[in-house]
């Protein structure tokens, strides 16, 4: 050793060398585990799609008779008259900015499910579910890329469970009853992008 040198030991220098991979190893870990969440959060759309096209699904739907008659049992997706189908998305634009109310289904205040219930009653005699949950298990699971105006889109707010849902008014957007009321939305805003969990088809133009 040359005169004025620092004298390091093996040891305390292999020890040193020890902690500094084992400290890059647990960040290594930790960022590729935050990856990991976040590329599933941003990924679960394709999860909730794989899995409730797999459901027993609901194939027939009830229909109100016509002047009161009793009601009637018929296929999914229903076929509508284009008639009704383009007074779906009038009666739409008519309640944009209707108060949101929860368990509401009526132009007073509506949820989201009750949005959905009440217009498609209104248009098309549909009796659909009540509850967002039930309404995901009609008809058929359709793709993203193949959804169509009259569609239903599903979204999973809390990343476990479908708690919203809306309708295909364009390509790109639905309309739905949000917590500030019923509004049109972009299906490829940030907020529902990162949601978004499957789409179904109840109804289909004649």
């Amino acid at each position: 050793m040359k005169p004025g040198a620092m004298y390091i030991d093996p040891w305390h220098l292999s020890m040193k060398l020890s902690k500094t991979l084992l400290l890059l190893s647990i960040i290594a870990t930790a960022l590729f585990g935050l990856s990991s969440c976040q590329s599933f959060r941003t990924g679960s759309g394709y999860n909730f799609e794989s899995k409730y096209s797999l459901k027993k699904r609901k194939t027939h739907i009830s229909c109100t008779g016509e002047k009161g008659g009793s009601a009637v049992i018929k296929p999914l997706p229903l076929k509508v008259s284009g008639q009704a189908y383009d007074r779906l998305f009038s009666s739409i634009d008519e309640l944009l900015g209707t108060t949101y109310r929860n368990g509401g289904s009526a132009p007073d205040g509506f949820d989201c499910s009750g949005l959905v219930q009440y217009l498609y009653k209104q248009q098309f005699r549909m009796i659909l579910p009540r509850t967002t949950g039930e309404l995901a298990l009609l008809g058929s699971v359709v793709p993203e890329s193949n959804l169509k105006p009259g569609d239903l889109v599903f979204f999973s707010i809390d990343g476990s469970n479908i708690d919203h849902v809306g309708i295909i008014i364009t390509k790109n957007q639905f309309a739905h009853a949000s917590n500030s009321g019923v509004r049109v939305s972009d299906l490829f805003d940030s907020y529902y992008r990162t949601r978004y969990a499957f789409g179904e088809r109840i109804i289909t133009p004649e």
